[in-house]
């Protein structure tokens, strides 16, 4: 018999917190859940005790499914490893992404796959999961196919 050989995943995992529990149980699941005031309707991302816009504790969780796409609204292109882990996935592309379908909500992520060459702002993305441990998926970004 063969020894499987599993890779230890070496980069920070986030940590699930009473504030994102739902947000990391969902994108567990490979949903993308976004929390909502029910006082002024304003999307809070990231999730937090109360709203951003209008400090109402009334929140909600709202599904937004599994097929997300969103644009480039902002990047950086980093050449060396800021944190534990990275070393082998510069040069390495992180963005805000502006979803398509609430383009006032913006999720920061990395593109998987992209680069200099070819990520400038407005670049088209699509939502994926890097299921990085058995118990959580990181929502990450890759290049929208023309």
């Amino acid at each position: 018999m063969s020894e499987e050989t599993k890779v230890k995943y070496e980069k920070p995992i986030p940590l699930k917190t009473l504030d994102n529990a739902p947000y990391w149980d969902a994108a567990d699941r490979h949903e993308l859940v976004l929390q909502k005031c029910t006082c002024c309707h304003t999307y809070n991302h990231p999730p937090g005790p109360a709203c951003a816009n209008c400090g109402d504790v009334a929140l909600e969780w709202e599904n937004q499914g599994s097929t997300i796409s969103g644009h480039v609204y902002s990047y950086v292109v980093s050449y060396r490893p800021f944190l534990p882990g990275f070393q082998n996935d510069l040069p390495l592309v992180i963005a805000v992404i502006a979803l398509d379908h609430l383009p006032d909500v913006k999720i920061m992520g990395n593109v998987l796959g992209g680069n200099a060459d070819n990520v400038t702002i407005g670049t088209a993305v699509s939502m994926v999961w890097d299921d990085v441990t058995e118990d959580r998926a990181i929502p990450q970004w890759v290049l929208k196919e023309a």
